[in-house]
C-alpha cells in the first residue's frame, strides 16, 4: 500500500477518533465535544498503521470540528507530517432537531423515515437536518475540490462517518442508500478512494470498536 501512485490522486479518508458524544451514545452532529483517551489512542492506532504502509501525504485536510482537527494533528505528529488544513467542506452533517438527542431515540422520533443496519439506524430527514441527497452534493465537491489542488499523489482526509460515507459514495457513483448499508465506517477506521482500489476493497484498516 506503498504511496506510488502513477500520475493519480489517491484519497485516504479517515472518521475521527472516538469522543464523549460517541461513548454516551448521544448524536453529535455539529456538537463540539472532545475526544475519549481511547479516541486518542485510536488516532495514535491510526498513525501507526500510515507508518507501517510508508504513506506520505501532500495535505492532511480535517474537518473544523474538534474531534477531527485532534485526530488529525495526532495522525500529522506521529508521522512526521505537515500540520493538517481545515476544509470547511468535510463538518458532520447537520442533524437538525437530532442533534444532541440520544441514538436510542431515533427509532421513536424518525420513523418511518429511517434505514436501519446491524450497527447504526439512520435518520433522512428529520426538521432542520441535511439530507443525504444534500449531504452527497457536498461530498461531490469536496473531490472535485481536490481534484483541481492535486493531479496525484496522496492526500489525508479526516472527517466523519455520515459525511465520509458520501464522499465514498461521490466517489465511486453509488447510491447514497447502498453506501449507508455497506459497512460500519467506525472510529479511526480509514477507507482508500482511488481508481486502483474498487468500491467493495475500499476499507483498508478497520479499529474494534467499543461505542454503544
Amino acid at each position: 500500500m506503498f504511496c506510488y501512485t502513477g500520475g493519480m490522486l489517491k484519497i485516504y479518508l479517515a472518521r475521527h477518533g472516538q469522543n464523549e458524544d460517541n461513548v454516551n451514545g448521544i448524536l453529535n452532529g455539529h456538537r463540539d465535544e472532545p475526544l475519549t483517551d481511547l479516541g486518542l489512542q485510536q488516532a495514535k492506532t491510526t498513525a501507526e498503521f500510515i507508518i507501517e504502509n510508508n504513506l506520505t501525504f501532500a495535505r492532511i485536510y480535517t474537518s473544523p470540528l474538534k474531534r477531527a482537527v485532534v485526530t488529525a494533528e495526532i495522525i500529522a505528529s506521529e508521522s512526521n507530517a505537515e500540520l493538517p488544513e481545515i476544509l470547511e467542506e468535510l463538518i458532520e452533517r447537520d442533524f437538525g432537531i437530532m442533534t444532541g438527542k440520544r441514538i436510542s431515540q431515533i427509532s421513536e422520533l424518525c420513523q418511518p423515515n429511517i434505514i436501519v443496519t446491524e450497527t447504526i439506524t439512520y435518520f433522512l430527514s428529520p426538521e432542520g437536518a441535511e439530507t443525504f441527497s444534500d449531504l452527497i452534493k457536498r461530498a461531490r465537491s469536496v473531490i472535485n475540490k481536490l481534484q483541481n489542488r492535486h493531479t496525484s499523489g496522496c492526500v489525508l482526509l479526516v472527517t466523519h462517518g455520515d459525511i465520509g460515507k458520501m464522499i465514498y459514495a461521490a466517489y465511486y457513483n453509488l447510491e447514497w442508500k447502498d453506501a449507508l448499508t455497506k459497512f460500519h465506517f467506525g472510529n479511526c477506521e480509514v477507507l482508500l478512494l482511488s481508481p486502483e482500489s474498487p468500491a467493495e476493497k475500499a476499507h483498508v484498516f478497520k479499529q474494534d470498536q467499543h461505542n454503544h
